[in-house]
């Protein structure tokens, strides 16, 4: 049993003016197995997380109650939809009488469709009572106490203070893990534990009445001592004859002894945070992974890279990708746990909309995940944290671009633009990360900045000045990488360098740092020696994009001098679309 989507009407950030209950404000599909929810600040990550909670609620005793601020704006309603699909016969038993049924054809399948639908009064403003209903129609029934114990989840909150969720205390996380566990589940005074714990306590009396283990006199009368004052006391305030005892825990309840005990790492003292939240969610997968529980095996992670170092976050996503019997639902800033995720795991938060990132949502086709999965790294990743994507297809164009921004106005950074360096010419495979099989579609202006790649004596047709040869690239270009968000701005002639040799604005200042840098070439004829150094590609691309850059940096070239330079255009033009202009 998973939840296979949410549906959100007027919940926080995910709203609008009419409220349809046939098209939500959201409506995102999960997978069975691990969901990462990644996405700039305020894209709505944690809200999809606290839908999910507050329909179904937790283990731990944190309380979570609907307020006004989760209402969309001035709305009076809100609604949460949730659909648990995959149910095990087992499991299905536990909710006979709300169950729905789908027919796929093939056979019937059960499914829970549970409904939080929560108004305020129009008047004063206050929250009207509410409850979790289930069910086939638009209101569904109440939902029972005892269903509801199967379908609570897990919850690891932002910024968790794991030292406080692992020490003993009274109501413990620790104690509530471990007494739902196999080893402790209805099981009281009869115990082993118990039996070991009041041999213990037989040894802690016989330490106060002077003894040894076996009873007898002990050098150490100091804790006999201790307990006859107590007694004494005890004779004047409140009976003769009347004794203390001391003990470990109250009544020798299994529970009282499991909320004294605190867990770590051996050999280690004072651990920390990452260590403590580390051996947190190792407690939190021993419970969600415990034997003979028929509910829902649900875990909610906000910001998995709390107090983890970059290594300890791989180390720790690693581990969850394996968790193959239970359902997990991170959320994340890190580009190195986006890096290090399978495609398919992810589910890309932004503006309004949340988009899975799998195989039956996206055009990547199977050796499409293969790829981006060995080579979607770190530097890479951000691309899902950005308001605007810009795919170069190497350093020449990824160390120019910056500062050319910066000279028409345009900071990059601030503008939460990413560059992406693909290091080839595989755009197609990061292009089509963006588009979608079906509505909605992605929102995130995506560039692709490509070479046309035909040499300036290629660029005819048949006939001489015709420049045939050079348009069916750029057409057949455009036909490859455009569609719904994507737009490919492909060079007018040959490469960027070619380019900037002819450009009005860059030529003087390209060609001198160009000679500078192969200062032994003979550039007698330089428009020769720079086609040659280009087809044979042993123009130092890099160095020569760097040295241009840091011109820029410096004021070398002015921004009214770009006005107008049909060479550079298309630099401008995907800069001006990935920044929204």
């Amino acid at each position: 049993m998973h939840v296979s989507s949410l549906k959100l009407w007027n919940f926080r950030k995910f709203g609008g003016d009419a409220f349809d209950l046939i098209a939500p404000h959201l409506e995102v599909g999960f997978s069975p197995g691990l969901n990462v929810l990644i996405g700039e600040n305020d894209s709505g990550k944690t809200a999809i997380i606290d839908a999910v909670r507050l329909v179904l609620k937790t283990h731990s005793y944190d309380w979570s109650r609907v307020d006004g601020d989760d209402f969309h704006k001035s709305g009076e309603r809100l609604r949460i939809e949730l659909t648990l699909s995959g149910l095990k016969p087992e499991e299905g038993k536990n909710f006979t009488e709300f169950l729905c049924w789908e027919d796929d054809k093939e056979e019937v399948r059960p499914f829970l469709r549970l409904i939080l639908d929560v108004r305020k009064n129009p008047a004063t403003g206050q929250i009207l009572p509410y409850e979790v209903r289930a069910g086939g129609d638009a209101d569904g029934k109440q939902l029972s106490p005892e269903a509801k114990e199967y379908l609570k989840v897990t919850y690891l909150k932002p910024l968790r203070d794991a030292e406080e969720e692992l020490v003993a205390r009274k109501n413990s996380r620790l104690s509530q893990i471990l007494i739902g566990h196999e080893a402790f589940k209805g099981k009281g005074e009869g115990h082993v534990l118990m039996d070991h714990l009041k041999s213990f306590n037989l040894s802690l009396e016989n330490y106060f009445e002077g003894n040894d283990h076996a009873g007898e006199p002990i050098d150490d009368q100091l804790g006999k001592g201790l307990k006859d004052s107590i007694d004494g006391y005890i004779k004047q305030l409140y009976q003769q004859g009347k004794k203390t005892g001391l003990s470990v825990t109250e009544r020798g309840q299994l529970k009282g002894l499991l909320e004294k005990l605190e867990l770590s790492i051996l050999g280690e003292t004072r651990p920390g945070l990452g260590t403590l939240n580390r051996l947190f969610m190792a407690s939190e997968l021993l419970h969600l992974n415990k034997l003979n529980w028929t509910g829902i095996r649900l875990g909610l992670v906000e910001e998995l890279e709390a107090h983890l170092h970059p290594q300890a976050q791989m180390q720790a996503i690693e581990t969850l990708q394996k968790q193959t019997e239970v359902q997990l639902m991170l959320t994340t800033h890190s580009p190195n746990i986006g890096s290090k995720l399978d495609l398919k795991n992810l589910i890309v938060c932004n503006g309004s909309k949340a988009y899975p990132m799998g195989g039956e949502h996206t055009e990547l086709d199977a050796d499409d995940y293969v790829f981006l999965e060995r080579f979607l790294d770190v530097t890479k990743a951000n691309l899902f944290f950005s308001k605007g994507v810009i795919l170069v297809e190497g350093w020449s164009e990824e160390l120019f671009l910056g500062e050319f921004a910066r000279l028409l106005g345009y900071d990059l950074t601030e503008k939460g633009v990413a560059v992406v360096n693909v290091s080839s010419l595989a755009f197609i495979r990061y292009a089509n990360v963006f588009k979608r099989k079906a509505e909605p579609h992605f929102e995130i202006p995506v560039a692709v900045l490509t070479d046309v790649d035909v040499p300036f004596d290629e660029e005819d047709g048949t006939t001489p000045g015709d420049k045939a040869n050079l348009a069916a690239a750029i057409t057949a270009k455009q036909k490859k990488y455009d569609g719904q968000c994507v737009r490919s701005f492909i060079s007018p002639r040959w490469t960027l360098e070619y380019c900037l040799s002819k450009s009005n604005a860059f030529k003087a200042k390209f060609a001198e740092i160009v000679m500078a840098a192969h200062n032994r070439t003979d550039w007698t004829d330089f428009d020769a020696t720079l086609a040659d150094k280009l087809k044979r590609q042993a123009l130092a691309k890099t160095e020569i994009s760097a040295r241009l850059a840091q011109a820029l940096s410096k004021g070398e070239i002015k921004k009214e001098q770009v006005a107008g330079d049909v060479h550079v255009e298309y630099l401008v033009k995907a800069i001006e679309y990935a920044c929204g202009n």
